[in-house]
């Protein structure tokens, strides 16, 4: 997995606030290809880079350049962590729409908006918080000394 930079932490609130506006969206319509576009989004930032987000793109060229600059910068790593976990229930909710499971759809896509809307609101990232505690319980996920 090739390793990104340190991101300044109001970019990913601001895809965090992106993705809330899309999983709201595929649960009032239960359209299930919105949400394997944002399945195939989640795929991409977690196994590639974070830099692929096109979120990432509009905070960087339209929203950043009118905030005052800040030195404040977040570890890469945990966001892609938690990329692959909203992956993981977009692809449940996705499959689960798909296959007219649509209870099954509903609930993991509703997890996916907690945790999106969490993070956008209060700065709470669930996943970057999760591999945290992993990477304090679990040897092989720590970092060399």
């Amino acid at each position: 997995m090739p390793k990104d930079n340190p991101v300044d932490p109001r970019g990913p609130r601001f895809s965090a606030w992106m993705t809330t506006v899309v999983l709201a969206i595929v649960l009032l319509t239960g359209w299930w290809r919105l949400l394997a576009a944002q399945t195939v989004l989640f795929a991409m930032c977690a196994f590639i880079s974070l830099r692929l987000n096109p979120w990432g793109h509009v905070y960087r060229y339209a929203i950043q350049p009118r905030l005052t600059p800040t030195t404040e910068r977040e570890e890469a790593a945990p966001l892609r962590f938690a990329q692959g976990v909203g992956f993981v229930f977009a692809l449940i909710g996705t499959l689960g729409y798909a296959t007219g499971l649509t209870t099954l759809g509903m609930v993991a896509t509703g997890f996916a908006l907690v945790a999106a809307l969490l993070n956008a609101t209060l700065g709470l990232c669930l996943g970057c918080e999760v591999y945290l505690l992993l990477r304090r319980h679990v040897p092989a996920l720590a970092r060399p000394q």
